[in-house]
């Protein structure tokens, strides 16, 4: 599985710390990028923030062994994340029948459906048979409600949302990816200075580390499993391959899909939903900015497991001065973090004209919040998608 090194570079050479800093920044851009969606998102389905905190403990853990094993055993820049459109299912979603301990099962569920989806052929060409628009169109209703409170907070809260947003406006058209980072370190800097102002300590959350006993619900297996398995698989996984083919790289397909659902089973007791291939971060170790010789890049990837490890340790901080954060500024970082996957999926649902229809279906569904039999939008969204795209395709005389 070894690269070929790449054609000779022509500038002056990295030094030995190159991968290493993009490592430490591929972790760092992740982790801050997706930390207020995963948290908001563990709380919907019905998490206390202390089980919130051990989710996110637990998925940083997973995701930097898991990218440790994979880059370690075949020298690629490999490098895994939790799931952030993941995390959008679980806030469209919301508390289902059976509470946390249902939204376990479901995880425990969604580990189970990426294990088969790497050895049961027919569970992979189920999920790559869905059309892309309806794929899309679906994320992008689950997003759309999401997005939207960063709307809502800057008007209900505008001199504290509204240097967040400039802020994060800032750096997206020369650093986009720190445009997030940023938001979200100075959102917790101003959950902070508040705290501190009105005399109030900032209470670290500790985590219990006490497995939930899982149990299950069919509101919980439908509504909150099948859609996070599809958009786990769907707009991460499969994106995840692209990205480190163009640049060269052959991911092992089996063997991600069995380490990353693996992976979710492990820590679904522990509040993890799921975790994936890496793929909007996944292009900075596997690029030439990590390094021009292809057969170095994988220590980029290296060093962003060993980071993820660090990150874990200062998820009790973090939590708890989310929780001190004034009321939607967390919920308007979580939209900033998601408004470019939201343009992303748009753009991509409605790029042919004769399939707008289906996708728009797609669309509404989900963002529409309705709840059917107890089961959340984005899977009726999904439904809807499918059945009138098989309605308008063109039947063979």
């Amino acid at each position: 599985m070894q690269q070929a090194p790449s054609p000779a570079h022509t500038g002056p050479l990295p030094g030995r710390s190159q991968p290493i800093l993009v490592g430490i920044t591929t972790a760092l851009v992740g982790f801050t990028s997706s930390f207020a969606v995963v948290l908001a998102g563990l709380r919907a389905v019905g998490a206390s923030l202390a089980q919130a905190t051990t989710g996110l403990i637990v998925l940083c853990a997973v995701i930097g062994l898991a990218t440790l094993w994979l880059s370690t055993r075949h020298r690629l820049p490999i490098t895994l994340a939790r799931s952030t459109p993941g995390a959008a299912v679980l806030v469209a979603a919301g508390a289902v029948d059976g509470g946390w301990p249902a939204a376990v099962g479901a995880f425990l569920l969604v580990g189970l459906l990426l294990v088969a989806t790497a050895v049961v052929p027919g569970l992979g060409r189920l999920v790559q048979a869905i059309p892309a628009p309806v794929a899309h169109a679906m994320l992008a209703g689950v997003l759309l409600t999401i997005c939207l409170q960063t709307v809502t907070a800057l008007v209900a809260i505008p001199l504290v949302v509204g240097p967040v947003v400039l802020l994060w406006l800032l750096p997206v058209r020369y650093a986009p990816r720190w445009s997030t980072p940023v938001a979200f370190a100075v959102a917790l800097a101003i959950a902070a200075g508040l705290a501190l102002a009105e005399g109030r300590g900032i209470a670290v959350q500790a985590p219990t580390f006490t497995p939930t006993i899982p149990s299950f619900s069919v509101a919980a297996l439908v509504g909150i499993a099948i859609p996070l398995w599809v958009v786990t698989v769907a707009s991460q996984h499969v994106p995840g391959v692209a990205v480190m083919g163009s640049f060269g790289h052959r991911v092992p397909w089996k063997e991600t899909l069995v380490v990353t659902g693996a992976g979710t089973l492990f820590g679904a007791a522990g509040g993890a939903h799921a975790i994936n291939l890496a793929a909007i971060t996944a292009a900075l170790p596997a690029s030439e900015e990590s390094h021009p010789d292809a057969t170095r890049r994988w220590i980029a990837a290296h060093t962003a497991g060993w980071t993820y490890l660090v990150l874990a340790l200062l998820v009790p901080v973090m939590t708890g001065l989310a929780a001190d954060a004034p009321p939607g500024l967390l919920e308007a970082i979580a939209g900033l973090a998601l408004l470019g996957t939201l343009g992303a999926s748009l753009s991509s649902a409605m790029e042919v004209p004769s399939r707008r229809v289906p996708a728009v279906t797609a669309f509404l569904v989900p963002a529409s919040g309705v709840v059917v039999a107890g089961i959340g939008s984005t899977f009726w969204g999904l439904i809807a998608g499918l059945l009138v795209w098989w309605l308008l395709s063109p039947r063979k005389v």
